[in-house]
């Protein structure tokens, strides 16, 4: 598992299957003894994880080829993307140990919803992988402790079950908890204790490494900032730190379960509920007067950890009134509860597919469908699994709107009957519509937003993590049942019945082991993995008798036949 001692790995040659699977039995190694409560065996398997090369080579595979940020750099201006760069790294990376030094991170902006801007700590690349490295380390301990509400930015967790366990909490007609503290931190990230959270990690083995972090200050502008509290969105590992300092609040609001287990989390009938994604919280009570408590406590409970309410976000209302919550309007109707998408949600879509097609004049309508596709795809998997077939509708309609306003910008000199008969037709021979969008030459055409069929979601089963060794077959199932609503085309036709995996090696082909779990992430997934075929990151092959057409890596495909090639050479005959 620790590789061999000097020289550097053949990155190309590495077998990814046997990698993972190392990683991933560490992990549940750790979760296990930490569930049984040996902390002893849990630090021995830790500091086994942190020497491991095997993690070192997920870490820096993750931070290099799959995250979203790979192509970012960070103050030293470097990205690495070559197979020898790579490799080095992770001689770097186990040599190193914990007298790593980590560098400050960069402060870069990006534009919130609400026109104000968001600070993110972009670090080097060598202290992202780090970060991955010692996130392998530490997460699956407290997976295993972990409240069985708390969705945010958790393996096998996401926020369509944040939402579905609102749903089933106050849907009923007799349901009882109908007053909400609609509750949003103001600027958690920026704002946690570093001695807080550094007590709460304990003697974990990379204590020093993750104090480095948060204390290495930020660069802006060429001037450097030491940073005296928080940790720096944009980390790796920042996203964990967030819910290590948030553990507890569930406990801290007054919530009383009648049993915690893997099956099912039910809460006492006069506890609240709390549903929490990151620092964004929801919690469900009887009566205002409980709501005034739940708040009063938390506010209490969240001082020595060096955070607030942000006042101007966080609301008491009536579910009569509703709320809105990750992009989702949740609000109740007398004695049922609807949840649709929010209309601010639904009005920066429309901005958006204004601006897109805007800027799509003087483009072709194959260049329109390539860009609009996993845009239109994106959006509607995300509100799949909530009451959407109007907004649908309603988008269907001001998108073809846009789209005959384009063509016909395109074409002045035509009439209107040539410009439908040469951009809207049949093009679904699926679908009985002869208003598609479609581009003749190539026989491409763009998706409704109504042909996305609506699927309630499954929670994920109460305190379930994919690190509890006991629930393998629990997630294997869950993954086989991911809705097929998005692979339209062949080839996600077949990425689909490989399970996400490569025929040959059995590593996963677009690193889509777990669904998106953002409207962003949901967009992201589509376009790389149509770029990705495209492109030919992965390749179509023949294999079996008789031959089935099956996706491998490129990288396997070469491989592949470089042996073949070695083996047909003829061996020349010793004197």
């Amino acid at each position: 598992m620790n590789g061999p001692v000097g020289g550097l790995v053949d990155w190309d040659a590495v077998s990814w299957r046997s990698v993972d699977e190392d990683v991933r039995r560490l992990r549940q190694r750790i979760f296990a003894a930490t569930r049984a409560g040996d902390y002893k065996r849990v630090r021995s398997l830790q500091k086994l994880m942190l020497r491991s090369r095997s993690n070192a080579l997920v870490s820096i595979r993750r931070v290099t080829e799959v995250n979203d940020g790979r192509a970012t750099a960070g103050l030293d201006g470097k990205v690495i993307t070559s197979s020898r760069e790579k490799a080095e790294l992770v001689s770097d990376i186990q040599r190193s140990g914990n007298s790593w030094w980590a560098q400050p991170a960069k402060r870069v902006y990006i534009p919130k919803a609400n026109g104000k801007r968001r600070p993110l700590g972009i670090p080097v690349i060598a202290d992202r992988a780090q970060q991955a490295r010692v996130c392998n380390a530490l997460e699956p301990e407290w997976e295993a402790r972990f409240e069985p509400r708390s969705y945010g930015f958790r393996p096998g967790r996401g926020c369509h079950d944040a939402i579905e366990a609102i749903f089933r909490t106050a849907c009923r007609a007799q349901s009882a908890r109908l007053w909400v503290l609609d509750a949003d931190l103001k600027s958690a990230f920026d704002r946690i204790n570093h001695d807080l959270l550094l007590d709460l990690i304990g003697h974990f083995p990379a204590r020093e490494l993750v104090k480095r972090w948060l204390t290495a200050g930020v660069v802006e502008k060429g001037h450097f900032a030491p940073t005296v509290e928080g940790t720096p969105q944009g980390g790796v590992i920042s996203p964990l730190l967030l819910n290590i300092a948030l553990h507890g609040m569930e406990r801290a609001a007054g919530v009383l379960y009648q049993r915690n287990q893997r099956e099912a989390a039910r809460t006492r009938p006069n506890s609240p509920v709390l549903v929490r994604y990151a620092d964004d919280a929801v919690a469900l009570c009887h009566s205002r007067d409980q709501v005034e408590q739940v708040k009063q406590r938390l506010s209490q409970w969240l001082e020595p950890r060096g955070l607030v309410f942000n006042e101007e976000k966080t609301r008491i209302v009536h579910l009569s009134q509703g709320i809105d919550f990750l992009g989702f309007r949740i609000r109740r109707y007398g004695n049922k509860l609807r949840i649709t998408p929010s209309v601010a949600s639904v009005r920066r879509f429309r901005e958006r597919l204004r601006t897109e097609v805007r800027a799509l004049r003087g483009s072709n309508a194959s260049e329109v469908i390539i860009t609009l596709s996993p845009i239109i795809r994106g959006w509607a998997a995300y509100y799949r699994t909530v009451v959407s077939s109007h907004v649908f509708d309603a988008l269907d309609h001001y998108l073809w709107g846009l789209l005959y306003r384009w063509a016909v910008r395109s074409h002045r000199n035509k009439p209107k009957r040539w410009i439908v008969k040469r951009y809207f037709g049949k093009f679904n021979e699926a679908r009985e519509n002869r208003w598609v969008f479609g581009d003749r030459d190539s026989g491409r055409y763009l998706p409704y937003f109504s042909w996305t069929k609506i699927r309630r979601h499954k929670m994920v089963a109460g305190t379930a993590s994919p690190d509890d060794p006991n629930l393998t077959h629990y997630w294997a199932d869950r993954r086989k049942k991911h809705h097929r609503t998005l692979l339209s085309a062949p080839a996600l036709r077949l990425l689909w019945a490989q399970q996400g995996r490569c025929a040959t090696c059995g590593g996963m082909l677009l690193y889509a082991n777990e669904p998106p779990d953002s409207l962003l992430e949901w967009e992201r997934w589509l376009r790389t993995t149509m770029m990705g075929i495209g492109k030919g990151w992965i390749s179509k092959v023949k294999v079996g008798s008789p031959p089935n057409t099956r996706l491998i890596h490129s990288f396997c495909r070469k491989r592949a036949s470089s042996e073949s090639a070695e083996r047909s050479e003829p061996v020349s005959a010793t004197p």
